[in-house]
């Protein structure tokens, strides 16, 4: 009963916190400032997430050839780049990982 009572107010506090974001700025206009320091959150937060597991492995930093997240990850960055592509970059990058996971 204590988690499920746990995951409710773990949830109406995640929903409360969202909602006063909404609610506060609902009425206002954002400065442009903000709007503009906010295009940067998406690439922040997801560089957080993919650097770790690019650049460390076996719990120290990995910057040689043989680090396959890297290579993987520097070729799905190139076809991003130039392509634009989210489906294509995902697919290249995971068709890299295994080809060197595989044969390497």
């Amino acid at each position: 009963m204590t988690l499920w009572l746990t995951i409710l107010l773990a949830g109406l506090a995640t929903y409360a916190i969202r909602l006063s974001f909404i609610q506060l700025f609902a009425n206002r206009e954002i400065p442009p400032l903000v709007l503009k320091a906010l295009q940067f959150v998406p690439p922040a937060v997801l560089t957080a997430i993919i650097a770790p597991e690019l650049f460390i492995q076996d719990g120290s930093l990995s910057l040689h050839l043989a680090n396959g997240r890297l290579i993987a990850g520097l070729i799905a960055i190139l076809v991003a780049w130039r392509t634009r592509n989210v489906v294509l970059t995902i697919l290249v990058g995971m068709a890299v990982l295994l080809f060197i996971q595989w044969f390497f």
